[in-house]
């Protein structure tokens, strides 16, 4: 069941998605999530939506090790949205926050 469906609209959706990756409750994983929800969510599409939001229910420890490329990207989660975060991990000069 998507959003609209459960009486929702897409907006409010992205709403408690940029709450939720910005409030994980891991420093790190917070910055990531946080840094790409508020320059991506806007033009994501029902598809990546549900990517980042899988992405979220993900552990956090999990998740950090994929990005750092500890450990491998389980194929449920490697993903355009996993690889645009991935993509946030390497910038030179990132702006956590701003």
């Amino acid at each position: 069941m998507d959003d609209v469906e459960q009486g929702g609209s897409s907006e409010n959706r992205r709403k408690r998605l940029l709450f939720r990756a910005q409030r994980r409750g891991f420093k790190e994983v917070d910055l990531i999530f946080g840094a790409y929800a508020e320059s991506s969510l806007a033009r994501l599409d029902e598809a990546g939506l549900d990517q980042f939001e899988a992405l979220l229910a993900a552990p956090d420890q999990d998740v950090y090790a994929w990005l750092r490329g500890a450990a491998p990207v389980p194929p449920e989660y490697d993903n355009p949205v996993f690889a645009a975060l991935k993509a946030v991990c390497e910038q030179k000069n990132p702006r956590w926050g701003s």
